[in-house]
């Protein structure tokens, strides 16, 4: 009986420490939750701006000659893009922003 007590102890001694713990992290919250949602802005402005970049790029490079494709899988418009870049001289830095507006 002893040894079952002690455990149970334990185990509540650890409980109550974990519970405190997570109310502290939780009570600071307030200042992470703030830059969260600045960081989540600038990131999806910066997504935004990245695709904006990328269509450009496709209507200055490829959009002499194709339309813009239909949505393929990823893998498959990497595969077009990479040989397109050959053909057309593309740099490596527009093909990666083609490649982003293509597959979003």
């Amino acid at each position: 009986m002893r040894m079952s007590t002690a455990i149970s102890a334990a185990c509540l001694s650890l409980a109550m420490l974990l519970a405190i713990g997570a109310a502290a992290k939780t009570s600071g919250g307030s200042k992470d939750s703030a830059t969260t949602a600045t960081t989540a802005a600038a990131n999806s402005t910066q997504d935004e701006n990245l695709h904006l970049e990328g269509e450009r790029r496709f209507r200055s490079n490829c959009g002499r000659c194709h339309a813009a494709p239909p949505k393929f899988p990823s893998r498959m418009m990497a595969t077009i893009v990479r040989h397109m870049r050959v053909r057309a001289n593309i740099t490596d830095d527009d093909m990666r922003l083609i490649l982003r507006y293509m597959t979003e």
